[in-house]
């Protein structure tokens, strides 16, 4: 079946790229210049051209708080299993070992980078509907950017979340929102798209499926399995919606933290400390899906042993959203009405031909057995979803609602034991990162409401 996702063949700063006029050459005046190039100014925007570029940009920008150095994928695999610290960051040591404090700057960069994105994406839309406003498709893309920059806040950060915006250089301050709550304005946000996206057309037809995906997403966090399997019902199991990456603006945020910088390496179900409770065995499966290097060679730090990713290289794609996902999603609310056969014959479909994910195609695995009860068909799936989106963003969603939907305690959930770094302390028990501190500019925001799944 064809493919129909548009690819996100975007890079950071794109828009800057289209809009920006020459610097000075004369030293002296570019230090003296009043002016600031690299700076859109709203008039740069008021054109189609410009607006199209401000969109444009606005997707480069999201896709730098994603998967980047500093980006939510990367550090919320090291609070899961799915990646240690082979770091000497203590922000990054407190992340792996879930005692992340609320001035951890690294987190605090991540939270504010997500938080702009909003905003750029709201001015996307803004410029696209008063001068571009045949551009659909692109609004659409804009909906879709903000809805799923707010369910990754939701997924990942504790319940207390404000949404607010600046208008006019003016901050508009919310009350802080549950998970819950949040989660619904994302809905929102893919509902308009999935009204703006009301063309026949190629493209339209592409940025809808990718909202559709998005959508069940949401719908699976707040426990509405039956209607997300439905959202996703035509999204085609081929479909793959890609962020790109080149060498000459960004590149792919694994390569970087793993592959080039050692800072972060593939996490397993023992460390030197021994068995790790919990953890999946990530490096040394040997499965398909996660393609891991065991190097001699040490990590950043200089002793943790560095089990490198190759799943992505430096310019490789990763899926934003794709039609593995959809599968996964019906999976789900299959064993959400104990028709344990039922999962399990769509994860054998998806074993049996497996879908490419970014530049690589993971080769055919054997058939599962159906569970013979309803927990282990949990743990099953799970495990299957795991390995299935490693490093896309969607593990500490998934051991959060094993804990809030499943009824599971975080000690059977998350790794826990001795913590290989730190003097032995053992793990800690967050199960959602705080917020930072810094949000207390906004007078409405006293803390997390709790730090519950």
């Amino acid at each position: 079946m064809k493919t129909r996702f548009r690819t996100l063949a975007v890079n950071a700063g794109t828009a800057g790229a289209v809009l920006l006029g020459m610097i000075a050459c004369n030293v002296q005046e570019s230090l003296l210049e009043l002016d600031q190039p690299q700076i859109i100014s709203p008039s740069d925007a008021a054109n189609p051209t410009g607006a199209v570029a401000l969109a444009t940009g606005a997707i480069g920008f999201m896709k730098t708080y994603l998967n980047n150095i500093s980006g939510i994928w990367q550090y919320s695999a090291v609070f899961t299993d799915e990646m240690k610290s082979g770091d000497t960051f203590g922000v990054t040591n407190e992340a792996d070992q879930r005692t992340v404090d609320t001035n951890n700057g690294t987190f605090a960069a991540i939270w504010n980078g997500l938080q702009q994105s909003r905003g750029h994406l709201r001015d996307g839309v803004n410029a696209l509907r008063q001068y571009a406003p045949t551009e659909t498709a692109k609004l659409g893309e804009m909906y879709l950017g903000m809805g799923f920059v707010e369910m990754t806040l939701g997924q990942n950060w504790c319940n207390g979340i404000p949404l607010g915006e600046t208008v006019l250089g003016v901050p508009q301050y919310t009350v802080p929102l549950t998970n819950a709550q949040v989660f619904a304005v994302a809905i929102a946000r893919f509902d308009t798209a999935l009204t703006v996206l009301s063309g026949t057309d190629a493209q339209t037809l592409n940025i809808r499926d990718a909202v559709l995906v998005a959508k069940a997403r949401a719908q699976v966090d707040i426990g509405q399995f039956a209607a997300a399997a439905a959202t996703v019902a035509s999204v085609p199991t081929s479909a793959v919606y890609l962020m790109t990456y080149a060498q000459t603006s960004m590149s792919n945020g694994w390569w970087t933290q793993v592959s080039s910088n050692r800072r972060l390496t593939v996490g397993d179900s023992f460390d030197v400390t021994g068995v790790i409770k919990n953890a999946l065995p990530f490096a040394s499966a040997n499965d398909p899906r996660v393609k891991v290097n065991r190097s001699t060679i040490k990590s950043f730090d200089g002793s943790t042993p560095f089990n490198d990713l190759l799943n992505w290289d430096r310019e490789d794609p990763i899926p934003l959203l794709s039609g593995l996902d959809a599968r996964l999603i019906e999976a789900e609310a299959k064993l959400q009405t104990n028709d344990l056969a039922g999962m399990v014959t769509i994860l054998n479909a998806l074993r049996a031909a497996p879908p490419k994910i970014g530049n690589f195609t993971p080769k055919t695995m054997a058939d599962l057995a159906v569970p013979t009860t309803l927990s282990s068909a949990v743990s099953l799936y799970f495990r299957e979803k795991a390995f299935w989106q490693f490093g896309r963003g969607e593990r500490l969603s998934d051991l959060r609602r094993l804990v809030r939907q499943y009824g599971r305690s975080q000690d059977v959930v998350f790794p826990v034991g001795t913590f290989f770094k730190n003097n032995g302390f053992p793990y800690g028990s967050q199960v959602a990162i705080p917020i930072s501190d810094q949000e207390k500019t906004n007078t409405n925001f006293l803390g997390c409401i709790d730090l519950k799944a």
